[in-house]
């Protein structure tokens, strides 16, 4: 069947995670549906196609608080006036890549005493994210004096896109001295929803920061989170503190 071949293209070729290929499904399986409803097809073709199985905790692992508090410091003093804004985006806004390269000057603005920024998310959704001072001084002083074009840039003064921000964000780990296998952008936003969790924001709340549409998203990342910081292999190693 098509679909089920579409469905191997996306995890064989593409490489794609188990809940790309489950959201990208569900898109099918909709269209699908609609058809049926509309008396366009006697029976959806997508009926029995099996979902991927998609894990209860995301795999993606965010930095600890001092990893963060060190790519923040090395995103400061980089002499690039992209870097500290790009971190501040991700993992202080909790933007998504192409959310924080598609950013551009003229999406900055106040509303009722507060600095904003427009952000174009998934599915074509705006939104207003408020700007915490340390954020707006990152994107003031990566905007310099420009009145317009986008607020990261590239090497080539070209607007940065996801490539060239995953080169910046392995040039501030390495600087750090941050021993992360592959860093990559998204754990900077996994960073933003574990942290700001370990801060104390509620659950509800920070699937608000976090724009996530369904809480069993942000629910994921909270798991990864406590899957590492509650393992077992802490509390027998303290058991057995004595004897070792």
């Amino acid at each position: 069947m098509d679909i089920e071949r579409y469905v191997r293209w996306l995890q064989d070729v593409r490489y794609y995670q188990p809940s790309t290929v489950s959201r990208r499904l569900s898109v099918v399986i909709g269209f699908y549906r609609v058809c049926v409803i509309d008396e366009m097809l006697p029976y959806s073709p997508a009926d029995y196609v099996r979902r991927p199985l998609v894990p209860p905790a995301s795999p993606t692992l965010g930095l600890s608080h001092l990893q963060f508090e060190a790519m923040i410091t090395a995103a400061r003093l980089s002499a690039n006036i992209n870097d500290f804004a790009l971190v501040a985006m991700l993992g202080l806004l909790g933007l998504r890549t192409f959310e924080a390269c598609g950013a551009n000057i003229a999406d900055l603005g106040e509303e009722h005493g507060h600095r904003v920024l427009k952000v174009r998310g998934k599915g074509g959704k705006v939104v207003l994210v408020p700007l915490p001072p340390a954020v707006a001084r990152a994107i003031d002083h990566a905007v310099h004096e420009r009145d317009d074009g986008p607020i990261l840039r590239n090497a080539r003064g070209a607007r940065m896109d996801r490539h060239a921000a995953t080169r910046r964000l392995k040039h501030l780990a390495e600087t750090a001295e941050l021993r992360i296998p592959k860093m990559h952008p998204h754990m900077l936003r996994h960073t933003f929803v574990t942290t700001m969790l370990d801060a104390g924001g509620s659950l509800r709340d920070v699937q608000i920061a976090a724009r996530h549409a369904d809480p069993r998203t942000t629910i994921r990342y909270d798991r990864a989170r406590k899957n590492l910081d509650r393992h077992p292999n802490y509390i027998l190693a303290a058991f057995m503190a004595s004897g070792t």
